[in-house]
């Protein structure tokens, strides 16, 4: 028998501490790759493009297993998803730590990001049936843990000093993700009420979407946005690291300034949570995205190490409230039913914006030998996201007026 639990009670706010501890944890699946990129590369003796290769399966599975997993998500609910995922993650990382070849790894890849996703999109709706009244900082907060996980991993490997020895790391993350995830996941059992409907903002803002622009259409501009947006976003979070051992300030460095910069993404992610319960969701999505375009023009001048540590945490501050953006303008205006499938939908284009910015920029760098125009690069995908956004917040004015 369910047992069902109301939403906005003190029960939602121990599910949420509980689930940004899940979070937390199990995206270490999207973050590892990046933390020992450098060490793969050398172990196996490749460029960057193809070290790149092997993030880009891990976000392909990142990619599709919000969708799949949203999907399962809206049938069985979140508790055996998370279960199944962790299981795939942590095989995924151990199976990885003891192999000798990078096209296995790569394949592992894409299962370590397909279970990853679990604890992304598919999450994230989830704890939006939760919260009525403060469901944008509730999202903010949930999606924060995935950069809680890529900022508090790296100072825990820092702490004991295990960055170079890559496989071992994968055993400790492996096992984190069994040994955590699955008890956590067995204290999300209780159900919402399934007749969220009763709150009307769906179905008074659904109309208001379908009287200037069908759902459809609405859904794929969001995904296009999210896309270009990601592309953008990529540069920074992906190469940081790379580009911080070509400019000969090390690894641990490297990862530092990552952490930073996930850190203020933290930040940034809870402030625009508060700001889009008050403000509106697409007036913060459109807001974040220029902050982010002027945060990459910053890097473009920028090599100096005080200056890459400043600068990445502006970039971090900018950005970090993009993402949980769309994730509350789905929940607003498709139905609670879909949740966690349109949710992930849209997650899924953020990821193959990041996939594919990521190897774009890798493959840039191969070609020019520079990461000022992958940077450039950025700025253009940059500029799309900004115009789609923007077309989105004059229809906005014109037809409704609370998003």
């Amino acid at each position: 028998m369910k047992k069902i639990q109301e939403p906005d009670s003190m029960y939602s706010w121990l599910r949420l501490t509980v689930t940004v501890l899940i979070a937390t944890v199990i995206n270490i699946g999207m973050w590892a790759i990046i933390i020992v990129l450098p060490n793969i590369q050398e172990d196996f003796s490749l460029d960057r493009s193809q070290v790149s290769t092997v993030y880009a399966c891990n976000m392909i599975g990142f990619a599709i297993g919000n969708f799949l997993m949203g999907r399962l998500v809206d049938r069985i609910g979140i508790t055996f998803s998370l279960i199944v995922a962790s299981i795939l993650v942590g095989i995924g990382f151990i199976f990885s730590a003891y192999s000798n070849s990078i096209i296995f790894i790569s394949i592992l890849h894409v299962g370590i990001g397909f279970g990853t996703a679990t604890g992304f999109g598919p999450l994230i709706a989830d704890i939006s049936h939760w919260f009525y009244k403060r469901r944008g900082i509730a999202v903010a907060l949930v999606a924060s843990g995935n950069y809680f996980s890529g900022a508090i991993w790296p100072f825990i490997l820092s702490f004991f000093e295990i960055f170079s020895d890559w496989r071992f790391t994968y055993l400790i993350f492996g096992a984190s993700c069994l040994i955590i995830v699955i008890p956590s996941s067995l204290l999300l059992i209780a159900y919402p009420p399934t007749d969220d409907l009763k709150c009307e903002e769906y179905r008074i803002k659904n109309l208001s979407v379908q009287s200037f622009i069908s759902p459809r259409i609405f859904l794929m501009c969001l995904g296009l946005a999210a896309i270009s947006c990601c592309i953008a976003m990529s540069m920074p979070q992906i190469h940081i690291v790379a580009l911080c051992v070509d400019l000969g300030f090390g690894v641990s460095v490297g990862t530092e300034m990552l952490s930073l910069m996930l850190m203020g993404g933290v930040l940034s992610r809870i402030v625009s949570g508060l700001a889009t319960d008050k403000f509106g969701a697409i007036n913060v999505l459109l807001v974040g995205s220029i902050l982010q375009c002027i945060g990459l023009l910053l890097y473009l001048p920028t090599d100096g190490l005080v200056s890459l540590y400043a600068v990445s945490l502006i970039f971090g501050l900018a950005q970090g409230g993009i993402v949980p953006s769309y994730a509350v303008i789905v929940r607003q205006y498709f139905s609670p039913k879909q949740a966690a499938s349109k949710v992930g939908l849209v997650m899924m284009a953020t990821i193959i914006g990041m996939a594919f910015g990521g190897w774009l920029s890798g493959w840039i760098y191969d070609a020019t030998g520079s990461y000022n125009v992958a940077f450039l690069n950025g700025i253009a995908w940059n500029f799309i996201n900004i115009s789609i956004i923007f077309l989105l917040f004059f229809y906005r004015r014109l037809f409704y007026r609370n998003v």
